[in-house]
């Protein structure tokens, strides 16, 4: 995914083991800011849904829910691969809302996303499955390549949705545009020194 900002590189095999170790521990936090689609009801709150492999529509991610389990019993794992046939990830964001805005007409929020569990497009999957997908994500977002809503049934979403005419909208908008998500933050303590650092970047959107 074309996600912008902050990027850590290790120098030294070392650091390299040391930053393996913080990330599995989550002993890193991330921030990324994100316009999303739709004006989000709650100043803060969290999403927890855990993640699977689409089975439908691969290689792409969902949300997990007892009938998308059931219908991986009998697959074979040699045909449709060992990844998609693996447990459910516990995923956690956590979010607040920065601003409220418009977007050539259109209702926007801005977002400040903390991404606990760091699992694959978590952050695209869980802004679609609260129907506010990411602003320019052609891939979870608006008629995109993985599952509409993050897998989920338009009924499981919350009253205060983007609608499908709002991100139809938005997506005309933001067409051969980058998406609007953007690693604003990153904090950690260093494996080798043990200094503790933060790094800071601004988003361009």
């Amino acid at each position: 995914m074309d996600t912008s900002g902050l990027v850590v590189f290790a120098r030294t095999n070392a650091a390299l083991r040391g930053m393996n170790s913080l990330f599995r521990t989550r002993k890193v936090t991330r921030k990324y800011e994100a316009l999303v689609c739709g004006h989000v009801a709650q100043d803060s709150g969290s999403v927890d849904l855990p993640l699977m492999r689409d089975y439908e529509c691969p290689p792409f991610m969902r949300v997990s829910t007892d009938d998308h389990q059931r219908a991986l019993i009998g697959l074979d794992a040699e045909v449709v691969g060992k990844k998609m046939l693996e447990s459910p990830k516990d995923s956690l964001t956590t979010y607040e809302v920065v601003s409220r805005e418009d977007m050539d007409g259109n209702d926007v929020s801005r977002l400040t996303l903390t991404s606990i569990s760091g699992r694959t497009h978590q952050l695209n999957v869980h802004c679609a499955a609260i129907g506010h997908p990411i602003v320019g994500d052609t891939v979870y977002g608006f008629e995109g390549e993985a599952a509409a809503n993050g897998g989920l049934d338009e009924s499981a979403l919350p009253e205060d949705k983007a609608s499908a005419e709002l991100q139809q909208a938005i997506a005309s908008a933001s067409a051969g545009k980058p998406m609007c998500v953007h690693a604003k933050s990153i904090s950690f303590r260093h494996p080798v020194t043990k200094e503790d650092l933060s790094f800071e970047s601004s988003s361009s959107f």
